[in-house]
């Protein structure tokens, strides 16, 4: 059974929420919260898989409530780095969205998104992929392109170094906003070899998913608008 938590403000979101978890067989609510630092202690008692974030809410917005459950200082001690975070919000360019990610989000959708997709995100992010909306991930990407990114420190450079040619290439095209499926047929080579690419990179780089290596390539200028890979 997938473990869920529910946070958001209002009841009327959680109830409907509920309504639809529960009719799934693999899936189970396990608690709800109406702000973000109920989420907080709810995710430490209740031990989910998976929590449905809204991501502005009273006390604690969902970013900081993020960062507390899933930001690198939240999940270092943990087995399978604890509960994986599902950002959901109303509009698309919420100026949030860029920092719930940085904070640890492993995914994010929009509320309005159809119920399928919701739930083929939390058992997504459940069995340990990441997972941005593909509009979301144009404009994330976009929003990264436009800054400027410092050179590399020695310590990612060194990082970066352990990467084979083949795992160099897959942070690439992960870095275009590529899936699996995607970066198969490019490199020409089946799913599986893509997963353990893609995990023996996050490994490498000591990155939680897919969304932190975008994250991680651009914030240290490793890949670059048009997608070319930095040093």
């Amino acid at each position: 059974m997938i473990r869920v938590l529910l946070a958001d403000d209002e009841d009327l979101m959680r109830a409907g929420l509920r309504m639809m978890l529960d009719t799934q067989p693999d899936i189970t609510v396990v608690g709800e919260a109406a702000d973000g630092r109920e989420a907080v202690r709810l995710a430490a008692a209740a031990t989910p898989d998976v929590v449905l974030m809204d991501i502005r809410m009273p006390v604690l917005d969902g970013v900081a409530a993020t960062r507390a459950i899933a930001g690198p200082a939240a999940v270092d001690d943990r087995v399978n780095g604890g509960p994986k975070v599902l950002v959901l919000t109303t509009f698309e360019l919420d100026e949030y969205v860029f920092a719930a990610v940085r904070a640890g989000a492993g995914g994010f959708l929009l509320k309005r998104s159809p119920p399928e997709t919701l739930l083929e995100g939390i058992r997504t992010l459940a069995a340990g992929e990441a997972l941005l909306g593909p509009s979301v991930t144009r404009r994330l990407l976009a929003e990264f392109a436009r800054a400027t990114p410092a050179a590399p420190p020695p310590d990612v450079v060194h990082r970066l170094s352990r990467l084979t040619d083949r795992e160099r290439e897959v942070l690439l095209l992960l870095g275009r906003g590529l899936s699996n499926a995607e970066i198969a047929t490019r490199l020409h080579v089946g799913d599986a070899t893509v997963k353990t690419h893609v995990g023996r990179v996050l490994d490498k780089l000591g990155l939680r998913d897919r969304v932190h290596a975008v994250v991680f390539a651009f914030d240290h200028g490793l890949v670059r608008p048009g997608g070319t890979l930095g040093p």
